[in-house]
């Protein structure tokens, strides 16, 4: 099994204090790998750091930044290699994920009246962001030796459109209903082009990489959503937020080393139907 270690290997994982990007930081940790946390959120790096040692005996690092934001990527960049040497993979996990209702009200989300200044906040952490920082850490992933790995995590909304009948609201007109926002979508779904060009930009070099496309999780929405959406996976739930651990050890480390410019449905099904 040593195919699936990630020992030695510093990998950056943007988004760390989030729901997700603390399991993508449990599953390098836990194969050995040193999680490079960044986020925003300095308390929750914090925080997340303590339990990747506690848990994992592990010295993580990480970096308090906004990804949107070229000339601190370009800083923390310098930084982990004047740190650690040099730089393993990248795991582009940040991005906004715009609620169907929010204090705008709940035509906010409706496309006829989706605002372009929302549109262009989502639009810069979700993407934008990623092309920044596979400019910046990718670039050094290339300069490494031995290569390395990249992976965006995308959606099954980047395979499929949101079933609008998830969000459906009794009572209200078809113009009034609360719908997924536009910018989900198209964000993952550019995700995923993106993932196709970095696989043959930095081929020579020994650089994957790769993209999976995550299921809905569970994570307190209303039953009645969760059995919704339920009813249109095969396997009949939403995900746990840790069963993506197993795909992050794989693509991450040499047990995947002839895998890249591959789009990986992790959804139970749900883009089969």
């Amino acid at each position: 099994m040593d195919c699936f270690s990630l020992e030695g290997k510093n990998i950056v994982i943007t988004g760390a204090a989030g729901l997700l990007g603390r399991q993508h930081a449990y599953a390098v940790a836990s194969a050995g790998g040193r999680p490079i946390l960044v986020d925003v959120n300095e308390q929750g790096l914090v925080d997340l750091v303590a339990a990747l040692r506690d848990n994992f005996k592990s010295n993580a690092g990480h970096h308090v930044l906004d990804i949107t934001n070229e000339a601190m990527i370009r800083a923390a960049n310098e930084d982990c290699i004047a740190r650690y040497g040099h730089l393993d993979g990248l795991i582009n996990n940040a991005a906004s994920n715009p609620s169907v209702e929010g204090e705008k009200g709940q035509l906010f989300s409706r496309l006829e009246n989706f605002d372009l200044q929302q549109w262009q906040q989502d639009m810069a952490v979700g993407l934008e962001g990623a092309f920044l920082c596979a400019k910046h850490f990718g670039q050094s992933i290339s300069r490494n030796p031995k290569g390395g790995s990249i992976l965006n995590i995308a959606s099954d909304l980047a395979l499929i459109a949101p079933d609008q009948r998830l969000y459906r609201k009794t009572g209200l007109k078809p113009d009034q209903q609360p719908v997924k926002p536009v910018t989900y979508s198209v964000v993952k779904s550019g995700l995923v082009g993106l993932t196709r060009y970095l696989a043959t930009y930095w081929a020579e070099q020994g650089v994957r990489c790769n993209a999976i496309c995550p299921g809905g999780v569970e994570n307190g929405q209303p039953d009645a959503f969760i059995e919704k959406l339920s009813g249109l996976i095969p396997l009949g739930r939403m995900a746990r937020p840790d069963e993506y651990q197993g795909t992050i050890v794989y693509l991450m480390s040499d047990a995947s080393s002839y895998m890249t410019g591959s789009i990986l449905a992790v959804d139970g099904g749900r883009s089969c139907w």
